[in-house]
């Protein structure tokens, strides 16, 4: 992608030549402005939201260039990208999974750009190669997003997404030929593809088609059925919810192929579910659970009982079972009952309830049987993360995986009746001694007294003496745990001296549905109070101090990030904000999925929600004259998700604001998401960059492990 100065970084012999002042490309400011509830709120970038204009494509293309500039002065960048590369070069084994009598599963050799899906015959026999997503395209942008494989074994309906957006293509391939049937499905982005019991067909949720022939992300979905040899054209519809213009329906087929199992999405607070009997023609779609007061998440059933991970009546979460024929709330039965530890996630296998947990953001699994009796404990290698546990109502096998901060994802096999385990892959990094780090949790007191948890990782012997490079990473949002898990590029932070932190803030689902609503709309301000304290804590403990703390996050991440830097920009030393959402008074207009987050996020049209949004909206809280740190915003241009003007915005408003030679920079990938199915190229060079971008701006002398034989670089 570029030629970056190799320095001798391996043997200590860098140097760190003065770079060159940025001179910011001219930004347009214009007098765009919007009033909300008797207040002005100016917009002068608004031309930026006009992605395919000729203006913002320039704009991209200026930033860009004094970007990859100032990286490519960095000497050290070369080096760190070596060291990414090799310790990248590992074997990878993704979760196995069971179908038609067949096992499943992805394998990457290393450096790899898209992972492989196999099938093999028995765990013992010779796979072969099922999908492989780098002959998609020339430069492995095109990658194979979702997959389901039918009942019996002979079909698999996957889902490519190309140069990194939501919507998904659809192709049905037969698994024994290895040829593609003439099927397409398209207007797809986030349904599942749940196959009729028969394997003769499945149900998925699309959107219309709008006035350009492409799918209006914009318009709500609605339920279809596909008859395998048929024109998607031909689909039937299922279900639709035209007097509800904002909720969306996803259905699931069950086992038994008696019931369509309908749920019915806003947000992440609450939501419904409704259900058709399959066996009767003509039947009408039974609203089941439509009070919208929980959150209800289908496991199985077994005849007309369903089974429900639900938070009505438990906010820590808890199993329910539901005889549809006698769905009174005072007849449900509590399977798996609430307890002291969030219930992360709950699966049905083999006629028992694996219920995964969280204490203290570290994983602890159990077993039930369906009469609620407990089977005791899965015995997990250490603490860390555990996944998986899918698997059928009648098969009592099941795989899951286990990772931590400095141990790769291993997985097992795991029989639910008696209880044992026994490991299918373990992968071994080479040149990674895992033994040289360590990892801690400790507590901290938030503004308002919460006690908050946070992990830190780093290597033994460290001197707590204030100059280490420290890394705080947080997100905090939509009920999303920070939990442990192996990255490769954090091991190459760490080899470099570097203390990563991660805090467990208010916003996600570390604790439960108490926890996730202290972080949500006019409570949204504990989320970056808590982030904010866990780097005084850091400071105030002599890990690190501000010239050496710098902050990362993406997505809402990426909005706590422009949050806390716009509130505190006194308190760290450098910014990586990814894919944030920085507008708040204008995120929810692009697309229905964004419009779903106003759980979360409320909506500007709303007072109350307006006049917390504007408190802390990192967009409209850059102010003119502010010394704000080091910052290196990260976008792409085909992010559906979190559509890149965010980050435009932001971005051209700090360059106005910037009072002190600070960077400011942006970098804008191409061909590239929200970050899904990135290739490994693209990967690797964007972390480089990051890492490099640390190294300079924080001072850092890094010290890394002589690189052995140079690996194969992934390419493009």
């Amino acid at each position: 992608m570029r030629t970056t100065a190799l320095c001798l970084l391996a043997l200590g012999l860098c140097t760190a030549p003065a770079l060159a002042q940025v001179t910011y490309p001219p930004t347009q400011r214009g007098d765009v402005t919007d009033t909300y509830f008797g207040v002005t709120v100016p917009d002068p970038y608004r031309w930026l939201e006009e992605l395919d204009s000729a203006a913002t494509k320039a704009w991209i293309e200026a930033q860009n260039t004094i970007t990859f500039a100032y990286l490519e002065q960095i000497p050290q960048r070369g080096a760190i990208k070596q060291r990414i590369t090799e310790l990248w070069n590992y074997e990878r084994y993704g979760i196995p999974f069971k179908e038609g009598g067949k096992y499943f599963y992805t394998f990457n050799s290393g450096l790899q750009n898209q992972n492989i899906l196999y099938v093999a015959d028995s765990l013992d026999a010779d796979p072969r190669v099922l999908l492989d997503p780098n002959t998609f395209s020339q430069d492995a942008t095109v990658a194979l997003a979702s997959y389901t494989v039918s009942p019996d074994g002979r079909y698999i309906a996957y889902g490519t997404s190309d140069g990194g957006t939501d919507w998904k293509n659809w192709r049905i391939r037969d698994i024994a030929t290895g040829q593609d049937t003439p099927d397409t499905l398209t207007f797809t982005k986030f349904t599942n593809m749940s196959w009729a019991r028969d394997s003769g067909g499945m149900y998925y949720s699309r959107h219309p088609a709008g006035p350009d022939g492409k799918g209006d992300g914009s318009a709500r979905v609605s339920v279809y059925f596909h008859k395998l040899g048929e024109p998607q054209s031909a689909d039937p519809l299922v279900y639709e919810l035209p007097d509800d213009p904002t909720r969306n329906p996803y259905a699931t087929a069950t086992e038994d192929g008696k019931y369509l199992v309908i749920g019915v999405y806003e947000g992440n607070i609450a939501n419904a579910v409704h259900y058709l009997d399959l066996r009767s023609p003509g039947a009408k779609v039974v609203r089941l659970l439509d009070k919208w007061d929980a959150l209800y998440e289908f496991l199985g059933n077994e005849d007309s009982v369903f089974y429900f991970q639900t938070t009505n009546g438990a906010p820590r979460g808890r199993v329910v079972a539901i005889d549809v024929k006698d769905p009174a709330e005072g007849n449900w039965r509590t399977v798996v009952p609430e307890a002291q530890e969030t219930l992360d996630t709950a699966t049905f296998v083999g006629r028992r309830i694996v219920a995964q947990y969280l204490k203290d953001a570290k994983s602890a699994v159990r077993v039930y049987t369906l009469e609620g009796q407990a089977q005791g404990e899965v015995a997990l290698p250490g603490i860390g993360s555990a996944g998986g546990f899918s698997g059928h109502e009648t098969d009592p096998e099941t795989f899951y995986s286990f990772s931590g901060f400095t141990t790769p994802m291993e997985t097992y096999r795991y029989n639910v009746v008696t209880g044992e385990s026994s490991l299918f892959k373990r992968p071994s990094v080479k040149g990674l001694n895992p033994d040289a780090f360590e990892t801690t949790q400790v507590f901290y007191t938030s503004k308002d007294g919460t006690r908050v948890p946070m992990f830190i990782v780093h290597k033994k012997g460290l001197t707590l003496d204030g100059n280490n490079p420290t890394l705080l990473y947080g997100y905090g949002g939509f009920n999303i745990s920070l939990t442990p898990g192996f990255s490769t590029s954090r091991m190459v932070w760490m080899e470099m001296g570097g203390v990563l932190a991660i805090p467990n803030i208010r916003g996600g689902g570390e604790y439960g549905k108490a926890w996730h609503e202290a972080g949500i709309r006019e409570h949204k301000q504990n989320v970056f109070d808590d982030f904010i304290a866990a780097a005084e804590w850091l400071i105030a403990s002599r890990y690190t101090s501000t010239p050496h703390l710098a902050i990362q996050g993406g997505s809402n991440g990426g909005q706590l990030i422009g949050a806390c830097m716009t509130q505190r920009p006194d308190l760290f030393g450098a910014c990586l904000p990814a894919v944030g959402v920085l507008d708040m008074l204008r995120y929810h207009l692009p697309s229905m999925n964004a419009r779903n987050w106003s759980s979360d996020y409320g909506l500007s049209e709303n007072e109350a929600d307006f006049r917390a949004q504007i408190a802390y909206s990192p967009y409209q809280n850059v102010k003119k004259g502010t010394c704000y740190p080091p910052t290196l915003v990260t976008t792409a241009d085909h992010d559906d998700r979190v559509v890149p003007w965010h980050s435009f915005k932001f971005t051209a408003a700090l360059q106005w604001a910037q009072s002190c030679d600070n960077p400011v920079l942006i970098r804008v990938e191409t061909r590239a998401g929200h970050g899904a199915g990135k290739p490994t190229w693209m990967v690797i060079e964007d972390l480089a960059d990051q890492w490099a971008f640390l190294v300079r701006v924080l001072k850092m002398e890094p010290h890394l492990p002589e690189a052995s034989v140079a690996p194969t670089t992934a390419s493009q």
